[in-house]
């Protein structure tokens, strides 16, 4: 995680996480889907990883009462292996908990054992298969969940966040 910074996502990363997002997906966000997740979906966190001020990745969450889903994680080819999918990933429970979700949720390839070797190290545990899932090919999809997420941070406050 080396030179790894974290930071909330805004507005203005929009463009470049679309790129990055083309880079990688089959099925791409586009730029004005992520507008709308930063500036009017109310339970939308995002948050992006840079390394010397380029964006390497980003991860986003849904978080609604005690859940949180996890919507995307991409990391640029490029930066693989060198800790930004790890530090996105802890940044991004971390977050989900100070937000006041008690698990996260997520699906993913069921062939991606390097995302899904990282899952089950940071605690998450399959828990079934969702047949068909993916609609570029009709990959199956394995829902995992991580109950295990690090104590809320204390003193965490957003002007958006509503604690109940």
């Amino acid at each position: 995680m080396d030179g790894i910074e974290l930071r909330r996502m805004t507005a203005a990363d929009a463009a470049g996480v679309a790129l990055l997002e083309k880079r990688i997906f089959a099925h791409p966000w586009s730029e004005a889907d992520f507008l709308y997740e930063m500036e009017q979906n109310p339970v939308a966190r995002y948050l992006v990883a840079t390394r010397g001020g380029a964006l390497v990745g980003f991860a986003g969450a849904h978080v609604i009462l005690d859940e949180g889903h996890v919507t995307n994680v991409a990391v640029a080819p490029e930066e693989r292996g060198r800790g930004a999918g790890r530090a996105l990933m802890q940044g991004l429970m971390q977050y989900a908990s100070n937000l006041g979700a008690r698990y996260l949720t997520l699906e993913v390839r069921a062939s991606n054992a390097t995302a899904i070797a990282l899952y089950t190290r940071l605690g998450f545990l399959r828990v079934s298969v969702r047949k068909k899932y993916y609609g570029d090919n009709g990959e199956d999809a394995l829902l995992m969940v991580c109950d295990r997420l690090p104590p809320a941070q204390d003193g965490f406050a957003e002007a958006e966040t509503v604690f109940l």
